[in-house]
């Protein structure tokens, strides 16, 4: 259906140098700057939030294919994929994506069951990222519901140097030991394409396209063309294929003080479920004749978000404005597939599975007093969601569950240098909506420099997040189940508060060092949770439970020449309160264990780069229900490494760029676990799948 050629991936420089250690080796570069919390960009070094960077070298030096295996790497976030629906989320702090606010150019993103939260990271490509911005805590004054565990905001380019640039890429890789180019093949094939045009001194144009074929990993399935009769061997896979087009267009103006910028971008993914389970209809016919038949769904997901933001003074009051509207419709259909035969021998009408309509906006006036001592920051935000979700992407009652949220915010924060080596921000937001309570958010940061190359950041702050679909309208009442949503839940509450300290200086022999330490307690109130609520099989979902985790982190990087080291770990506990009934758990913290390190080595003449990225999680353990009578126990899920090896080489003037590695060498593919609850009728999982496994991978760039 596509060509594909070989690909290839280039060298890789330390995954968490601090921004004055990732200068290029023998040249300045200018300090790099944020936007994530900020009134406006400004210089990293001198933000108030503690904000973790991954720029677009490294993400380039990953061979990483979307958001999703960009962020993998990263300490203290775990990516959560769900094989059956193809999507990926992240995992902050032990709480999943409904938890993590996602945001492209500081605006929320639309997904499958609203704005921003619990986004499927895999349909975000990389294509055109200039850098990725995370801030782990609760920031509900800066960026409203659903910032309770983080923020993550993906900013991209809108500038070039050049007058016109070209960057063109072709990427290959082995899905485990599974590669073929044919069509219905294996393996995961990539293309994109990028232009800048520089119109005049004013005007910036840009176009990108994108295409990524997964392929899917059949595991110990057996593909869709199987149609044995053996019980114990099942049709299908175990990661299911996908294939995606995002393609985007971009014109800016700047002139002095005065910039604006429209962008369009468009995904079209097209995700199959194979049914591992086959029908053999007889045929009758007097000659022993029969079909196998399976009753396979495909879905496919049309996206639309449609950006301006606009910087102006007016006056001496600067103003920011970002206004979005945008679109998601998840559609599906069930087709009967002759499986011997390889034909379509009836299909239902297309459904929307879910479909999210948003219209957003976000304004920001600062700068009110002209005064580099004192100024303050007055913002609104508003967003009027429409959505809807079909009987069959829940358990819901009726044909499919509708539902209309227009949220209201205003927010007040002032930012105070008491000198030049303090600043302090307290800041507030009231939320009002129409279909919750009020919501009133508060945070308060500072930053003492405690050196010309050493700060010391204190950060405390809030935020809620609204029910979702199913814990509001799930609906499953029959004569074995009654499993129910609750339209009176209240918005959960979280609070955090974070130490963070940083510091870099020049050793003997030109070493650079930089490390921190970091420390961060996360409380989440009212946690919503299904619980049985009477025997033998009533659930509903109710605020009852309790939620804190306390994270501890140190990073260590040593740079030299043409080699760059890092190490880094963390210990991640975890308490949540649960209630089942007469049954409470306990509330002792649970520790997890990560560390990670990463070496990267340049050849000085010839440009040879060889890069390591190495990550271990260690084993988790959680409190599960054993069964209504005996109440809880401790589950435990197996720890796993994570190493990736890759070698790059520029050629023709660094216009040709070729790489070829290893990813996940260990070959990590599911693990054994304990600790999974079941939801309401349905038992936990005996494994949980993380990756297909071992793969070899190749690119191919070319730029001028």
């Amino acid at each position: 259906m596509k060509k594909k050629v070989l690909s290839v991936l280039s060298l890789s420089i330390t995954f968490w140098m601090n921004a004055q250690q990732k200068d290029s080796l023998n040249k300045n570069k200018i300090e790099e700057v944020v936007i994530t919390g900020q009134y406006t960009q400004q210089s990293i070094n001198k933000s108030i939030y503690k904000v973790d960077v991954i720029d677009a070298q490294q993400i380039k030096n990953m061979a990483a294919t979307n958001v999703a295996d960009v962020l993998n790497q990263s300490l203290n976030i775990q990516i959560t994929p769900d094989t059956r629906s193809g999507n990926s989320t992240a995992n902050i702090m032990g709480l999943d994506g409904n938890y993590v606010k996602i945001l492209i150019d500081n605006i929320p993103v639309v997904g499958d069951t609203g704005l921003g939260s619990n986004i499927d990271l895999t349909k975000l490509s990389l294509n055109n990222v200039e850098r990725i911005e995370i801030v782990k805590g609760s920031m509900g004054v800066e960026y409203g519901n659903g910032a309770v565990a983080g923020v993550i905001n993906i900013i991209t380019r809108k500038t070039s140097v050049k007058k016109v640039a070209v960057k063109a890429s072709l990427q290959e890789e082995t899905v485990r030991d599974n590669y073929d180019l044919k069509k219905k093949g294996n393996g995961r094939h990539i293309q994109n394409l990028n232009v800048d045009y520089n119109i005049d001194s004013n005007w910036f144009a840009n176009i990108s396209f994108n295409h990524n074929q997964f392929m899917g990993y059949e595991g110990e399935s057996k593909g869709y063309k199987y149609f044995g009769t053996d019980p114990e061997i099942k049709r299908g896979y175990e990661w299911n294929p996908k294939d995606q087009y995002d393609a985007s267009a971009l014109i800016r103006y700047s002139k002095n003080k005065t910039s604006f910028y429209y962008k369009l971008s468009y995904l079209n993914e097209k995700f199959n479920f194979y049914n591992p389970e086959t029908n053999r209809i007889p045929l009758n016919d007097g000659l022993g004749g029969v079909v196998y038949q399976s009753r396979d769904r495909e879905y496919n997901t049309n996206r639309w978000i449609h950006q301006f933001n606009i910087q102006a003074n007016l006056g001496d009051i600067r103003y920011m404005g970002d206004f979005s509207y945008q679109t998601q419709d998840r559609k599906y259909f069930d087709y009967n597939y002759d499986i011997p035969n390889r034909s379509v021998t009836s299909k239902d009408e297309k459904r929307s599975y879910y479909q999210t309509d948003i219209v957003y906006s976000r304004g920001m006036f600062s700068n009110f007093l002209n005064n580099k001592t004192f100024d303050f920051q007055l913002g609104y935000e508003l967003d009027h969601t429409n959505g809807q979700a079909a009987l069959i992407a829940g358990q819901f009652f009726g044909e499919s569950v509708k539902r209309k949220i227009f949220t209201y915010s205003n927010f007040l924060s002032a930012e105070w240098n008491i000198s030049d080596r303090f600043s302090l921000r307290p800041g507030a937001r009231l939320s009002v909506s129409d279909m919750f309570d009020n919501q009133f958010n508060y945070s308060l940061s500072a930053r003492l420099k405690t050196s010309e190359n050493s700060n010391l950041r204190a950060v405390a702050g809030t935020a809620n997040r609204f029910p979702t679909y199913d814990e509001l309208f799930t609906y499953f009442v029959n004569i074995n189940h009654d499993v129910q949503g609750n339209p009176d839940l209240n918005p959960e509450k979280g609070f955090s508060a974070g130490l963070f300290w940083d510091q870099n200086f020049s050793a003997g022999n030109d070493w650079k060092i930089a490390y921190s330490v970091n420390a961060l307690y996360l409380d989440v109130q009212d946690r919503i949770e299904m619980v049985m609520v009477k025997r033998p099989s009533t659930y509903k979902y109710m605020n009852l439970n309790t939620y804190r985790n306390m994270l501890l982190s140190a990073n260590v990087d040593f740079r030299k020449d043409q080699l760059a080291f890092s190490l880094r770990g963390s210990v991640n506990g975890t308490s949540v309160s649960l209630n089942e009934l007469e049954h409470t758990s306990p509330t002792d913290f649970q520790y997890l264990v990560q560390a990670g390190a990463s070496v990267n080595y340049k050849l000085k003449n010839i440009g040879t780069g060889f890069s390591l990225y190495y990550k271990y999680t260690g084993p988790g353990r959680n409190y599960v229900l054993e069964s209504d009578t005996e109440g809880f126990r401790l589950g435990k899920t197996d720890g796993f490494h994570m190493l990736d090896f890759i070698v790059s080489q520029p050629l023709w003037k660094d216009h040709l760029e070729v790489s070829a590695g290893v990813k996940n060498i260990f070959d990590v593919t599911s693990l054994n676990s304990t600790a999974s609850a079941g939801a309401g009728h349905i038992a936990g999982a005996d494994r949980i799948n993380l990756y297909y496994g071992r793969s070899y991978f190749a690119r191919l760039i070319y730029q001028f």
